[in-house]
């Protein structure tokens, strides 16, 4: 219990659990010699042996403690390195002139720098596989195909009185010179959104994907959507940029006329609120409302909207963004006639966060 007067300790590892550690270790009789990482429905799975404990010791029950892996980091801090390799890990810890480290008793690999957390190797490899000019066609097929780990589902209709197609950050830039406008056009029309989730063991639910369904029939290829005034064999060039920026975890399909009907309700809405945040003083209460209508794929806090633009009969249709802020690119699905059946736009590799 935290005495009075006594500043709590701020963990190294929030949520790190318990962790089994011989009493030699702890009450320093020994030094940290062995950790390894076993299958566990309780704590995290690593146990801790001293240099001094014998097996006869260790098979001793009342020999070893449960502590939280914070409290076995105060004791070495070298083990903050190491927290987060996977089951089955099975190390020998060292400390010599060059430092202190850890080997890798199945390989003899020396650990001398901080082990990354699993999600943070998926986001690195995200980043790198994103915003490329093309993929296979098989990858955008496998991001709207149901399966054990991907969940589809059309949350709403979009509104394109003019046809010409705005990709933007809803909160933080629709509206404004910052959202994309594509250069090629689709028919007026009010046409589906769909997004494909998964459910990842690493980062949990997700928005892998958000398509615009803009035809019925089938795309057997797919370009990168560039923007106004750029075509294809652009790509690459200076200042050709295919993407648009995400700075508050959404994005969205728009037309630009309804991206500047939005802008306009938002500049009287701010002249009448003013101090007030758009989304935590508008849109918090409408994505909450969305959760409870349909929780089964969002967060409590809501990862998709349908809303209607008050004093007009246009609606944007805004979803969360795969791993959050970042720069994204879109791909227009084309038919065997190229002629364009939907805009795609890839949010995660699922491969990378299973």
């Amino acid at each position: 219990m935290k005495k009075e007067g006594q500043e709590q300790k701020k963990p190294y590892i929030r949520g790190a659990g318990g962790t089994i550690v011989s009493k030699s270790v702890i009450n320093g009789t020994s030094r940290l010699k062995w950790l390894f990482r076993q299958e566990s429905e309780y704590g995290n799975g690593w146990i801790a042996f001293g240099d001094t404990d014998s097996q006869e010791y260790v098979n001793c029950a009342e020999n070893m403690a449960v502590i939280d892996y914070n409290d076995l980091a105060d004791i070495e801090p070298a083990v903050l390195m190491v927290y987060y390799m996977p089951t089955g890990s099975d190390l020998e810890f060292r400390s010599d002139e060059t430092g202190s480290y850890f080997v890798d008793t199945r390989t003899g690999r020396e650990i001398r720098e901080q082990v990354k957390h699993p999600a943070q190797i998926a986001f690195e490899k995200n980043l790198k596989f994103l915003n490329q000019q093309t993929y296979p066609e098989a990858f955008f097929r496998q991001l709207f195909t149901k399966s054990e780990d991907t969940e589809l589902l059309v949350i709403g209709e979009v509104d394109f009185p003019t046809g010409e197609v705005v990709l933007a950050d809803p909160i933080a830039y629709l509206g404004t010179k910052y959202a994309t406008t594509l250069e090629r056009r689709i028919p007026g029309g009010r046409y589906p959104v769909e997004l494909s989730f998964c459910r990842s063991k690493i980062v949990g639910l997700r928005t892998v994907a958000a398509r615009l369904l803009i035809s019925d029939r089938p795309a057997v290829r797919y370009e990168i959507a560039m923007p106004k005034g750029r075509h294809a064999e652009d790509w690459g060039k200076p200042n050709a940029w295919t993407f648009f920026g995400v700075d508050t975890g959404l994005a969205c399909f728009a037309d630009t006329q309804t991206g500047m009907e939005y802008s306009l309700f938002f500049e009287n809405w701010e002249k009448e609120n003013p101090g007030k945040n758009k989304y935590v003083d508008y849109f918090a209460a409408h994505f909450r409302e969305s959760y409870e209508n349909h929780p089964e794929l969002q967060h409590k806090d809501g990862s998709y909207l349908c809303w209607q633009i008050p004093r007009t009969e246009h609606n944007l249709v805004f979803f969360s963004s795969g791993m959050g802020d970042g720069i994204y690119s879109a791909y227009w699905g084309l038919d065997e006639e190229g002629e364009t059946v939907s805009l795609m736009i890839p949010f995660m590799n699922p491969e990378y966060f299973r």
